[in-house]
């Protein structure tokens, strides 16, 4: 079962004791520092909680699965997400 972005909105509200619109704020501050520091190359860390970076990939030889034909893919860059000892241990007790 998956939880969407306004089922989460509405259970940190109420759980925080505060409005809807006000969590919404703060969840669209807190993606956009997290999209700028990782873009730019930084490392966020929550202890215990969570970490994201960006990596980098290197270019390689790849293959077209319909042809079969060898082709090259540009270096390019991803996000790393390690889960902290706390949400692991949550996870653990389920």
């Amino acid at each position: 079962m998956a939880k969407n972005r306004s089922e989460l909105v509405s259970e940190v509200a109420g759980k925080a004791g505060t409005s809807q619109a006000a969590v919404n704020s703060v969840l669209d501050a807190l993606f956009e520092v997290f999209e700028t520091s990782v873009a730019a190359g930084e490392k966020i860390t929550i202890p215990g909680w969570l970490a994201i970076e960006r990596t980098d990939r290197a270019a390689r030889t790849g293959r077209n699965p319909q042809t079969g034909e060898t082709i090259q893919i540009a270096a390019g860059h991803s996000v790393k997400l390690t889960a902290g000892s706390k949400l692991k241990a949550a996870v653990a007790k389920k």
